[in-house]
């Protein structure tokens, strides 16, 4: 695909399929026109921005991140000047946690926060293997405008993207909410939305997470998962190498994956690949492919093979073998189709072992409160209690 068409392809999928509809701000904290929000800068953009010491704009930049907000005096450790200068420059904004909802069948606890103008962003926080160890879910839009069939956030159109510091602090607030001795470990971009269609602000979000005064999270342990945007792969690989990346390959047969993944009409999945073994040479990371089961669908013998040969092609041209993530589909009201049996599975296994590609099945918790992979998209918890949000504690 030559640049020109690419860009025109990325430019229809970011164009906003509705406008959201606007609700009370809940006490969200609203914008001021002359400042910006903090949690989107690094130490060295505060310090040059403000003219302050790079040490002050490290110890205000943690506070941010460790509290939430600015100190209402300057420490012992932070000059009064620079706090002021600070203060003057920037604010804190908030994003409300409007729903709480924690999996009655597993240890996932599905969040949905409102921001000012009353977008709603859900958000997962994933527990690792190792207690106290979490990886949090992050939403990159409000909505999505790529509409793969099998996903229910395809479903609801794009209202927005959202802003660096909006996907910053769902990571900070949900840390702010871990058990004693919890920590972050790691960040999934797999939320609501295309990341790489709002690829920029993605970066920014990544590049705070990653500092050390900020979340302190480890680049190589931050995953952005998208359905297919070469220039986006690309930037990443340019921009934040240390990054892992992940493709939803929805089906390996051309024909088959542009019925559900409507994206490959514009960037077809040879492309995509191209610029994943591109990434994946830069990076030095395998990519993730992650294959959404679908019964009767694309897991069958021969959908099994062209996912091999897809595979096993990678892996000749570029040197390093994709990880491949098996997913059973996670119901999604009013999508016609149905998870596959736990028989076809194992066949559809057989058959990439059979040619040398090994796999893994995924885990998605949080069923129960619509938060496994592919059901974000603001419907409620139907068999776990509702909990009172906890956002104004401190």
């Amino acid at each position: 695909m030559s640049p020109a068409r690419e860009r025109a392809a990325t430019r229809l999928a970011l164009a906003p399929a509705a406008t959201m509809r606007s609700r009370p701000p809940h006490a969200v904290q609203a914008s001021p026109a002359s400042v910006v929000p903090l949690q989107a800068l690094l130490p060295q953009d505060l310090a040059a921005r403000c003219g302050i010491d790079i040490s002050d704009a490290r110890r205000l930049v943690s506070q941010v991140h460790k509290h939430g907000r600015l100190p209402d005096k300057a420490p012992a450790t932070i000059r009064r000047t620079a706090l002021e200068a600070v203060r003057a420059f920037g604010y804190v904004p908030s994003l409300q946690v409007a729903e709480r909802h924690e999996s009655a069948i597993d240890p996932f606890v599905k969040y949905g926060f409102t921001a000012a103008d009353g977008a709603f962003i859900e958000t997962v926080r994933i527990p690792l293997e190792k207690t106290g160890r979490f990886s949090v879910c992050v939403s990159s839009q409000v909505g999505c405008a790529l509409a793969c069939a099998f996903c229910a956030t395809g479903r609801m159109g794009l209202k927005r993207n959202l802003e660096a510091w909006e996907i910053v602090e769902q990571v900070r607030a949900v840390r702010a909410e871990l058990p004693a001795g919890g920590r972050v470990h790691g960040v999934v971009f797999q939320g609501m939305g295309e990341p790489l269609a709002n690829v920029d602000r993605v970066i920014a979000a990544i590049r705070v997470m990653g500092e050390a005064a900020a979340l302190a999270i480890d680049q190589r342990n931050i995953t952005v998962c998208t359905a297919g945007l070469p220039s986006g792969i690309r930037k990443l690989a340019a921009e934040v190498p240390h990054v892992r990346l992940g493709l939803s390959i929805g089906d390996a047969r051309p024909e088959r994956r542009r019925r559900v993944m409507p994206i490959d009409d514009s960037h077809s999945l040879d492309d995509v690949l191209i610029a994943a073994g591109e990434h994946a040479q830069k990076s030095g990371h395998s990519p993730m492919w992650a294959y959404t089961l679908l019964s009767n669908d694309n897991d069958g013998p021969d959908a099994a093979e062209a996912l091999a040969a897809r595979a096993r092609a990678f892996a000749e041209r570029w040197g390093v073998r994709p990880r491949l993530s098996l997913i059973p589909w996670n119901h999604v009201e009013g999508a016609p189709f149905a998870r596959s049996t736990a028989a076809a599975l194992e066949a559809f296994r057989a058959i990439l072992r059979e040619r040398g590609v090994g796999s893994i099945v995924r885990y998605s918790g949080g069923g129960d409160v619509a938060a496994a992979c592919g059901q974000l998209a603001k419907r409620a918890a139907t068999h776990a209690p509702r909990l009172e949000s906890r956002d104004s504690r401190e």
